[in-house]
């Protein structure tokens, strides 16, 4: 089932957009991005409010600091094969310099 599954996301109208398997974990040796649903505060817990506000830039841009946050704290080994944009790595530095010595975000 998973290696179906796999394979038939490269193949052209399995999916709901093209872009939809480029967005995928590991495709591009970053993990995904946060998922969030309805409602927009749920338990205390609220979605980011960039992704409330219908800019798609700032969107795209939110989504991949997370991925490549995310892929940092959890999986740095995958950062070596990542195909990084000097963006990315603007991203990433900064990122990299808000860890404390116990490898968490500072607060602020």
């Amino acid at each position: 089932m998973v290696v179906i599954d796999t394979v038939s996301r490269f193949i052209p109208g399995v999916l709901g957009s093209d872009r939809s398997a480029e967005e995928d974990s590991f495709y591009n040796s970053l993990l995904e991005y946060p998922q969030y649903t309805r409602p927009p505060n749920f338990r205390g817990h609220c979605v980011p409010e960039v992704l409330l506000s219908g800019n798609h830039s700032a969107i795209s841009l939110w989504r991949r600091k997370e991925a490549l946050k995310q892929t940092s704290l959890r999986r740095p080994d995958l950062l070596a094969n990542a195909n990084l944009t000097e963006e990315d790595k603007k991203i990433l530095e900064e990122i990299l310099s808000s860890k404390d010595d116990c490898g968490l975000r500072n607060a602020d």
